[in-house]
């Protein structure tokens, strides 16, 4: 039961990680599904792998909603806690696990959010994740049919690919470090949208900031402030456009980006909070 397991284990982490947006919460999901399952007769078992699925996807969906209530008092907007290209997990959240789209399945109920992750990522069918969960086939499709219509209406046609926008990446990170605003401006879209998450730990939006204009007024405020001897190490993030930032050794923000067919940032995502930076 073990070896099964561990087989899927990369897997079994991107659902939580999607469900929950952080390392964390995920592996607090994985341990008690390892839990449960090592406590189940495997002769009651009839599809292991559905079963370990099952596990982790109704253990999600209770975390979820513990961490949904510990967020009401959370300080500014909440960003999942971004996975840099190197983590041992990248391969399973190099599709359908960038920051955009996690802010978007934010907005979604739990049983909305879970069918949507086990569908479109992990391609399960919904008869499938209906006896997962314990719902009628119907009632699956109905939430599948929801979610799709909600995130197709909020988020691009398709998401980058790893190594996407590399050279956009570095012009806008030194764009946004120097609060050169003709240089932010070049790049972002009119309608443009930076979130940032700090948790109150250090001065940033407490709301997300819409337009280009004032996106990047707000760098060059910013800019004196940041610390000294930056170095930006552009890399994937989620899957997508980002970079991390040091100040000195040690890590600053993370940025994650999204962008348009045109070459334009559409959404700018960055990460202060301590706990969730690498």
């Amino acid at each position: 039961m073990g070896d099964l397991f561990e087989a899927n284990r990369a897997a079994l982490f991107g659902v939580a990680y999607r469900m929950l947006g952080t390392r964390a919460d995920a592996e607090d999901v994985l341990q008690e599904a390892w839990l449960r399952w090592r406590r189940a007769d495997p002769d009651g078992v009839a599809n292991p792998r559905a079963y370990l699925f099952r596990l982790v996807a109704n253990e999600a969906i209770d975390q979820l909603r513990r961490a949904r209530a510990r967020r009401e008092e959370y300080v500014g907007p909440w960003l999942p806690e971004p996975i840099l290209g190197d983590a041992t997990e990248r391969t399973e959240l190099a599709e359908s696990a960038s920051v955009g789209l996690l802010v978007v399945l934010e907005t979604l109920t739990p049983d909305e959010r879970v069918v949507f992750v086990l569908h479109e990522a992990f391609e399960f069918s919904h008869a499938e994740i209906a006896a997962m969960l314990g719902r009628g086939e119907r009632a699956v499709r109905q939430l599948a049919y929801r979610a799709r219509q909600h995130v197709r209406t909020r988020r691009p046609r398709r998401e980058p690919a790893d190594g996407e926008h590399r050279e956009l990446t570095e012009r806008f990170v030194a764009a946004a470090v120097d609060g050169d605003i003709d240089g932010l401006l070049g790049l972002l879209a009119p309608d443009a949208v930076l979130r940032a998450d700090s948790n109150g730990r250090r001065e940033t939006p407490r709301e997300p900031m819409h337009g280009a204009e004032e996106i990047a007024r707000w760098f060059r405020l910013a800019a004196p402030f940041w610390p000294e001897r930056l170095a930006v190490r552009v890399s994937a993030v989620n899957g997508g456009p980002g970079a991390l930032v040091l100040g000195g050794d040690a890590p600053f923000l993370v940025f994650a980006l999204d962008v348009d067919e045109r070459e334009r940032v559409t959404a700018v995502y960055a990460v202060l909070s301590p706990e969730k930076l690498p």
